[in-house]
């Protein structure tokens, strides 16, 4: 069975930071990228970022650049998200996600291109 569980989520105060995880099974890892997901209240789903498990190429939506960092231990099948500089606007639920490695290095495309979701893993920053 394909399963992505994420982890790490929780309260954090404006300015500090969290890791998140996403542990995968039931698939090869390298032959999918990763990509973080998340959805604020009322807001549509956003793509955070997205990492070729292959090579390691990575790529980040511009609005989280600079502050969240992506990763990969291909040995635990497991990506990682740090998040530093953390603000309210960060609050929300947080997705991973397997696709296609094509298509990470097109950030518009990565929600249309998901082949099995995580259930998510929640982050509130408070201010």
């Amino acid at each position: 069975e394909v399963q992505l569980v994420e982890s790490g989520g929780g309260l954090v105060q404006a300015g500090g930071s969290l890791r998140l995880s996403c542990a995968t099974s039931g698939f090869t890892f390298d032959d999918y990228a990763i990509g973080w997901f998340r959805q604020a209240p009322g807001k549509e789903l956003e793509g955070v970022s997205c990492i070729s498990s292959s090579d390691g190429s990575t790529y980040y939506a511009d609005s989280v650049k600079g502050r969240i960092t992506i990763s990969s231990d291909n040995a635990k099948n497991t990506v990682y998200l740090q998040m530093n500089s953390t603000n309210p606007e960060d609050t929300a639920v947080y997705y991973c996600a397997a696709l296609p490695p094509l298509y990470c290095s097109s950030p518009r495309t990565w929600s249309q291109q998901v082949k099995v979701w995580g259930q998510g893993t929640l982050v509130t920053v408070s201010s």
